[in-house]
């Protein structure tokens, strides 16, 4: 079974994935593996971009969506006169066998089969099958990747990567896509001396959970910045210490997304 892997950490959202996808299937028809795909309105690779914080802390996601080719596929069992998986483990609709069969768009729970109203077809991702079959060593996409951020090939070479590796998108234990160095949550802020109009540098922050075990420990910086990224999506409480300066302990919830304090102020003892 092949397997494709995503490097989150080397992604630089460059869209040249999607757009390489769109090269390849848009006005091209390599029945019966897969017919033209329109201009607008399917994304059989997608970017999606998240923005994380708020100024001055910003960052930015890049997460690129596939089809899992997931081993519980519903369309196998709802189609199997018009849908197959091939020898590399793609699921495929066939173009000329699957005419008609819109109810296919529905047996998908990621959403990742489309409807072609023009040809009344279903259609999806098929793992640049026409290619595979003729040669080529990977899909469009992996090969259009500049930085390295994704990869083809055998499930069994990439067995350690995949063991560290997770699912998104909702996808289950049964995709073949699988994503490496997905970032986590973070907690930022600037501690600041409100009398004298400075930042603190050097005071401690230390991170801990709900139950109060001590998570991570860091301090601020020269502009009197602290950043951790590293946290679970669950409540935090921050400890803010610096010599000469009362404690301060602010909530932290990180459930729903990144955390960025407004400025904290250290008052003097």
């Amino acid at each position: 079974m092949k397997a494709l892997i995503v490097d989150l950490a080397k992604c630089n959202g460059c869209y040249n994935c999607q757009l390489a996808c769109k090269d390849e299937h848009c006005d091209n028809d390599w029945s019966p593996i897969a017919a033209p795909q329109p201009q607008t309105g399917q994304f059989w690779c997608k970017m999606h971009e998240r923005e994380r914080g708020r100024v001055p802390f910003v960052k930015v996601d890049y997460r690129p969506e596939f089809c899992g080719h997931c081993d519980d596929c519903k369309l196998l069992e709802m189609a199997p006169d018009c849908v197959y998986r091939n020898d590399e483990g793609f699921i495929v609709i066939d173009t000329e066998k699957a005419k008609g069969r819109k109810e296919l768009v529905d047996a998908c729970a990621e959403h990742l089969v489309f409807w072609n109203e023009d040809l009344q077809l279903a259609q999806k991702c098929t793992g640049c099958s026409h290619l595979l079959e003729n040669g080529w060593s990977q899909p469009r996409c992996v090969d259009a990747c500049p930085t390295g951020a994704l990869r083809f090939g055998d499930e069994e070479d990439f067995a350690e990567e995949i063991a560290q590796a997770q699912h998104l998108f909702g996808q289950g234990e049964g995709s073949h896509v699988y994503y490496l160095n997905v970032p986590k949550r973070a907690v930022a802020g600037i501690v600041a001396n409100r009398a004298k109009g400075d930042v603190v540098i050097g005071a401690k922050v230390t991170i801990s959970d709900a139950e109060g075990n001590e998570i991570a420990e860091t301090e601020t910086n020269e502009l009197g910045s602290f950043k951790y990224a590293e946290l679970d999506e669950k409540p935090y409480k921050v400890k803010i210490e610096a010599e000469g300066y009362g404690s301060t302990v602010l909530d932290a919830d990180c459930t729903e997304q990144d955390v960025v304090f407004d400025d904290v102020f250290a008052d003097e003892l």
